[in-house]
This record gives C-alpha cells, sequence and structure tokens, in this order.
C-alpha cells in the first residue's frame, strides 16, 4: 500500500493544495451551518483518543456535498481542540488533511464544483446497483476496495452504507466486508435535518433556521473473527438509526396499506 509523505497524501495529492481547498470551501460553507442554520454537534468526545489511521466512519446520508462538508468542519474542529463546536473557524487554519470520504463516482464527476470537492479527499467508486438512474448489476472494481483500504492505512475514512440519500434505505454488505477484512475502529455518526435545510445536492440553502443534528457515537463492539459480514451491517444500520425500527412512520404505513386492502377486498365482496 502507498504511503503519505511530508508533501502528498496516500493518493500524491499536495497537501498544500488540500489545505487551500479546505479552508476555502470551510470559509464558504460555515454561515450554512453556524449562521443560516445552526449545526448541533455532541459526541466528538469520542474522536479525541483515536489512533491517526484505520478508523471508519459510517453514516447515514441526507445531502450530496452538505453531509460531508459539516463533519470536515467538525473534524478540523476537534483536530485544534474544540469539542462538540463549530463556533471558531479559526480551525479551518489548521484542518484535518488525512481524512476521506467515499463518493459516487458519477456523482464526483458531474461540473467543476464536484471536482473541487474531490480534491478535498474523495475516493471515488463504481455503484455495483445503479448507474444514472438506471438498475444496473456489475461486479465490485477490486481498485476501488484497495483505494478505500489504503485510506483507511493512512487516514480516517467516512462511508455511506446505504449508498444514497433516501432514508432507510437498505444497507450495502460490501462495507461490512471491508469492516471484517481491515479490521477498523467504526465510529457511527447519525444526522438530521440536513434534507430539510439543504437541497439534495446539498449546494443551497433550502430553509434558514433549521437545527441540523449530528451525533458521534461511541465505537461499535465488534468481534472481527466471529462476527459475519451480515452481523456487522446489522450493527452498522442500528447504530446509524436506520432500520425499520426507528422509522416512526414504518407502522402507520402498514397500518395504511393493511386498510387500503381491506377497503379494495370489501368493495370486490
Amino acid at each position: 500500500m502507498a504511503k503519505k509523505n511530508i508533501f502528498t497524501d496516500a493518493f500524491g495529492n499536495l497537501y498544500f493544495l488540500k489545505r487551500l481547498i479546505i479552508f476555502i470551501l470551510g470559509i464558504v460553507s460555515y454561515r450554512r451551518f453556524n449562521g443560516f442554520n445552526k449545526l448541533k454537534i455532541s459526541g466528538t468526545e469520542n474522536l479525541v483518543d483515536l489512533p491517526d489511521s484505520n478508523v471508519l466512519f459510517v453514516s447515514n446520508h441526507q445531502t450530496y456535498f452538505a453531509d460531508v462538508a459539516a463533519m470536515y468542519h467538525a473534524f478540523c474542529s476537534v483536530n485544534n481542540g474544540y469539542l462538540n463546536t463549530i463556533k471558531n473557524p479559526v480551525y479551518l487554519l489548521n484542518p484535518k488533511v488525512d481524512f476521506y470520504y467515499v463518493a459516487a463516482e458519477e456523482t464526483m464527476n458531474k461540473g467543476l464544483m464536484t471536482k473541487i470537492f474531490k480534491l478535498a479527499g474523495a475516493v471515488t467508486v463504481k455503484r455495483t446497483w445503479r448507474s444514472e438512474g438506471a438498475i444496473v448489476n456489475r461486479m465490485v472494481d477490486l481498485t476501488e476496495v484497495e483505494n478505500i483500504m489504503k485510506a483507511l492505512d493512512n487516514g480516517w475514512v467516512i462511508t455511506f452504507p446505504q449508498g444514497t440519500t433516501s432514508a432507510f434505505a437498505q444497507g450495502r454488505k460490501g462495507t461490512a466486508k471491508l469492516v471484517k477484512n481491515q479490521r477498523p475502529i467504526v465510529i457511527p455518526i447519525k444526522i438530521n435535518g440536513f434534507r430539510r435545510a439543504f437541497d439534495k445536492k446539498g449546494l443551497r440553502v433550502k430553509v434558514t433556521g433549521v437545527k441540523p443534528t449530528m451525533e458521534f457515537k461511541k465505537p461499535l463492539d465488534i468481534d472481527y473473527d466471529n462476527d459475519d459480514a451480515q452481523t456487522i451491517l446489522t450493527k452498522i444500520m442500528v447504530a446509524i438509526e436506520q432500520t425499520e425500527d426507528f422509522n416512526v412512520l414504518h407502522e402507520y404505513d402498514q397500518e395504511l396499506k393493511a386498510q387500503k386492502t381491506e377497503e379494495k377486498s370489501t368493495l370486490k365482496s
């Protein structure tokens, strides 16, 4: 596996360029999280004693870019000794640069702005189940898996196991297999309110006065020797609160569906 040096990260990106991009994007996005809307962060005390590498953050997903941008603010803030707050943006002068996030290749290749975001630390992958809105069924590209492992070997990585911004979508077992093989420390993140505050891409403020939340939970208890991929995936999905047990509308939807079925049966009879 490739290693970083004092000038470049594990993928050959210049640190000074990454610092500049993170600083500029941080300044541009700051008022979105501590101005128009007030981001409430909790649990960053769970990040203080983490090692510098082989840490995997797993999170639910609500917008393409606002989620990750807010995480950059949180990580940079913690990197400078501030817990559960982003009120002092001086932390952008000393950002955490060995931080990567897994993103869909098709999303990161659309326009100049997304390509700039990519330079900040994206590890791109091709979705195996969907491409350009169409359902596909293709094999996992092992080179992409190696890139994620390279990122873990050299820093922190954030991934979204659902692979979509749709709430309560099923988790993808690829994340669990990566955890099984790489044995990282796994930190769950639960976010809420981003979908309400921002548009789907996360580039435009949709509503002001919202208080999005971002909760960093304690590391998952994983038995890497005995837990299989499905068990690990279940632990992840429960931790990020994306199983149907957390869907407060699920029971209502089921009752409504049953009621409609009953009404149809009554009409037919």
